[in-house]
């Protein structure tokens, strides 16, 4: 897939300069410049030969069909030879020019219209306003990038050109080795989604890093990015993390949920690993191109300096990294080779003074225990220590074992060469412990995505048609919000319990509910056109006698028809109080790329407050919600703690399972809140105390 791109047999510059420093003329040089081995056919109507090599009139004249064409010339001529690109046969274009969409209106219509005449022709375009793409074992350097990376396996993407080039000179500073970088600029067609596939089976592809400031489709990304992290990782670095331009909504779920939350559901439901930093980009890619993954928990620590073992070891713990047990047998091997004032149990602190020969013979014994998956190794640079000669061993070590090993060489000059030494012998190597832990906790969650069953969503019985009807009659009276007696409606339809209730349209009515149900109760207007009922007093808890019904009747709707005097009002909303259970937050908000993002939080002032909350993709799971449950920082306060029992975890569940078929279903509900849901403790249930469902679709 995409190897007219990637493995074109012959090229055509449509756009190359005469004078040197052109874009064009710089494309031409790169493709010459990297030993590329088929034919490159420079095509520039006023010129005859460039660099001894023919210059064509267009592309019809050209002596054969190349595989890709690169064009660089001026946006408004970009449409037409695409045209003469279409009539030759080629399939593969790369656009360089700018002055598309991202000028503004005029540059849109012409980027349309580029994209259109491609369409038509069935050829692909990567582009328009991008730096080119390389691929090394090609030698193929279609790009204006001053720099031809070393060979190795990784691929890389950037919605960024200028970040493109920084990396691609980083990358050669520090010997990493790329197979593909691409340059996406404006994707009027090639998407991240398109090279996720592409290099999906490409051998020579181990690990695949993408900077991202968007997606072009959601559906697209979630469907190639879950696909192809089940064979190789996928690092991405997501910018534009701002949620300051996001759409405002009425819910808690809208508040809180902005684009940030939705990529990290994204990125967690299809095992992207996310990277904040270039820094951290470039730390996995390297771990995971040349180290295997650790199979399963357990790390090493082996040093020759206490602080540095105490720093990792804190690390570890931050993490939630376990350190391995040693076994006895490893500690008498420890014990029988290393000197009596080493350190034995993990962190293994060999001592200052420690010679090669002492890190071998420590390696030796931790690559025969059991428990160990992956070591840590740590050197500082003591008077005592030859660090080129330790990376040679440790090279020599690592080539014979399967367990996962990187080192941190702490230092600069004196530790330059063992570094070095290192990475050509594919060791990661960082400067801090720090950065080797965190790639070590990265290795170990992309290890435990591997083991995770893809989602399946239970079956259950439901009541479609019932929904269907509320929203078809909420739409019908151009609501954007469901009544909340139709969303208690909608929630029993789906298995959820909700309390027992009532619309009293005179307090007759509203006393005969209360005194069928029993005191206490809770008093809430009834308004299609009334949202926030507690920022206007609409709500009334904790009724005891007919006497304050009776006033909390006539205050609340008092004060909803001075907030609202041209409001709807159906009557008061008689409930039953819940009472004795916690209190936590349920809800839905619907992101425009990646569709309906699932909140779990405690209710109250944690979520009002501490915006203590976890995020998911539905549809989901039970495993997948619990897993959203125990994120939350104060999941104690629900797992039980302090000699209280635990809630009801299954409930919760449960409930977060039904929402998130519920708005799979039905994707005219773009809003969802449960706040609270009432947990009683396990085994009692959990109950839809309040519940709000905002609206889309109406034509």
């Amino acid at each position: 897939m995409l190897e007219g791109f990637f493995q074109p047999s012959a090229i055509a510059v449509v756009g190359v300069a005469r004078s040197e420093g052109k874009v064009g003329h710089f494309v031409f040089d790169n493709l010459l410049d990297a030993g590329y081995p088929g034919t490159v056919y420079p095509v520039n109507p006023r010129a005859n030969e460039i660099h001894g090599h023919r210059c064509y009139p267009d592309i019809a004249s050209l002596p054969e069909v190349p595989e890709l064409a690169v064009i660089v010339v001026p946006a408004p001529a970009v449409a037409d030879i695409i045209d003469e690109c279409g009539v030759a046969g080629i399939t593969s274009v790369i656009v360089i020019s700018a002055g598309f969409k991202e000028s503004g209106p005029a540059g849109g219509a012409l980027e349309r219209d580029v994209l259109a005449r491609a369409s038509a022709h069935g050829i692909r375009l990567l582009g328009p306003n991008c730096l080119g793409l390389i691929a090394t074992e090609s030698q193929l350097n279609a790009s204006f990038a001053g720099t031809m990376p070393p060979t190795g396996h990784i691929a890389f993407m950037s919605q960024s050109g200028a970040l493109g080039t920084a990396i691609l000179d980083w990358a050669g500073s520090e010997d990493l080795g790329l197979s593909h970088f691409v340059s996406l600029g404006n994707r009027a067609d090639l998407s991240e989604a398109d090279l996720l596939s592409a290099w999906a089976d490409d051998e020579s592809v181990k690990v695949i890093v993408a900077y991202l400031e968007s997606v072009a489709s959601g559906t697209a990304f979630l469907e190639a990015a879950s696909r192809v992290t089940r064979h190789k990782p996928v690092i991405a670095l997501k910018s534009g993390g701002s949620d300051a331009g996001a759409r405002a909504v009425s819910s808690h779920t809208g508040s809180l949920a902005g684009s940030e939350a939705a990529y990290d559901a994204a990125f967690h439901r299809t095992g992207v690993m996310r990277a904040h930093t270039v820094q951290e980009l470039f730390d996995l890619a390297t771990a995971l191109s040349r180290q295997p993954l650790p199979a399963g928990q357990g790390v090493a620590i082996l040093t020759n300096a206490g602080g540095p073992a105490v720093l990792a070891t804190d690390a570890c713990e931050r993490a939630g990294i376990a350190l391995a047990s040693l076994e006895n047998d490893t500690l008498e091997r420890l014990r029988a080779t290393l000197p009596d004032a080493a350190a034995l149990y993990n962190p293994v602190d060999i001592l200052g003074d420690a010679e090669p020969e002492r890190y071998g013979a420590a390696l030796d014994a931790l690559y025969l225990d059991p428990n160990i998956r992956a070591v840590l190794v740590i050197l500082t640079p003591q008077a005592m220590t030859d660090p080129s000669s330790t990376a040679r061993l440790l090279a020599d070590r690592v080539s014979k074992t399967s367990i996962t090993t990187i080192a941190s060489f702490m230092g600069g000059h004196s530790v330059a060469e063992a570094r070095t030494i290192l990475r050509d012998g594919d060791i990661p190597v960082y400067a801090f412990p720090e950065q080797a832990v965190a790639v070590l906790g990265a290795m170990g969650s992309y290890s435990r995505h591997l083991e995770r069953p893809d989602i399946t969503p239970p079956t259950f019985e439901r009541d479609r048609d019932t929904v269907a009807r509320l929203i078809a009659d909420a739409h019908s009276k151009r609501h954007t919000f469901i009544t909340e007696e139709s969303a208690s409606t909608i929630a029993t339809a789906y298995g959820i319990s909700v309390p027992r209730g009532f619309v009293a349209q005179d307090l007759a009515s509203a006393h005969a509910f209360a005194k069928d149900i029993g005191y206490p109760v809770v008093a809430k207007i009834s308004s299609p056109d009334i949202l926030h009922k507690s920022d206007i007093g609409g709500i009334a808890v904790g009724i005891d006698t007919p006497q304050e019904l009776a006033n909390a009747y006539e205050t609340i709707l008092g004060k909803a028809r001075s907030y609202a005097p041209d409001a709807v009002i159906d009557g008061l909303h008689i409930q039953e109080m819940l009472q004795g259970k916690r209190e936590v937050i349920v809800g839905v908000n619907r992101d425009m790329q990646f569709g309906p993002l699932v909140m779990f939080g405690l209710g109250g002032v944690y979520v009002e407050v501490l915006k203590d909350v976890t995020f998911r993709l539905a549809p989901l799971d039970q495993p997948e919600a619990r897993e959203m449950i125990s994120e939350i920082r104060g999941f104690r306060l629900l797992a039980g703690s302090r000699g209280q029992k635990p809630a009801d975890l299954d409930a919760i569940a449960d409930v977060l399972v039904r929402i998130s078929t519920l708005v799979s279903d039905f994707p005219e509900i773009v809003e969802l809140d449960i706040n609270p849901l009432m947990v009683g403790d396990s085994g009692e249930g959990a109950i839809a105390a309040d519940i709000r469902i905002g609206i889309g679709g109406q034509e």
